[in-house]
């Protein structure tokens, strides 16, 4: 694979109620906030200045989850197919609660570093991201390739594509309706750009 084929683009989805107050969440379907929804139709103007034409992408994927699809329909995206193992990282027990109110009976707590009881382990998130980068990958001599998701997950994927392990994420921002770029250095991958949203790319 070289620097001539396709880049893979990642889109987190916009505000939630959730997303704006910390609150972990995983499986809960949770609408868009009104500043949510302004946000995916402004960051979808953006992806054409990212890839440099107006033309489809090979292959958009889009999360089950409700926010991620609307995401993706703002964005101007026509989605090929909905993929369960871009959902967002099971939270389990934790799901709906905050950092800090986690802190409280486990101190130092991140989903990064620590269990989360009934929920997804690192090495589950891992093989869920590793196996959608490995299927991205074949469709890239077609062109680029759209994944349309939530920020732990995001964080993960771009770990793996430059060969961090899926702790690696917690060093890489992704905020709400942002944009981050999976390419290549001729055959090395690369990550292209990270958290790009309309205020940032100016």
């Amino acid at each position: 694979m070289t620097s001539s084929t396709g880049r893979i683009y990642l889109l987190r989805h916009g505000e939630t109620e959730w997303s704006k107050s910390g609150r972990h969440t995983g499986r809960t379907d949770i609408e868009l906030t009104d500043r949510g929804r302004e946000r995916a139709v402004t960051t979808g103007a953006l992806l054409p200045r990212l890839r440099g034409t107006t033309g489809p992408p090979a292959l958009v994927v889009a999360s089950p989850r409700v926010r991620a699809r609307v995401t993706a329909e703002l964005a101007g995206l026509h989605v090929d197919r909905i993929d369960d193992r871009l959902a967002e990282w099971d939270y389990g027990e934790y799901e709906g609660v905050t950092t800090p109110e986690i802190r409280e009976s486990v101190p130092g707590w991140t989903v990064w570093t620590h269990p989360t009881p009934g929920g997804e382990t690192a090495a589950q998130v891992t093989a869920r991201a590793d196996a959608m980068l490995a299927e991205a990958a074949t469709h890239l001599g077609d062109g680029d390739v759209v994944l349309v998701g939530h920020g732990q997950f995001s964080r993960v994927l771009m770990a793996r594509w430059i060969g961090l392990s899926a702790a690696g994420g917690q060093h890489i921002a992704m905020d709400p309706a942002a944009w981050a770029v999976l390419g290549f250095e001729r055959e090395a991958h690369q990550l292209a750009a990270t958290n790009l949203t309309p205020d940032l790319a100016g």
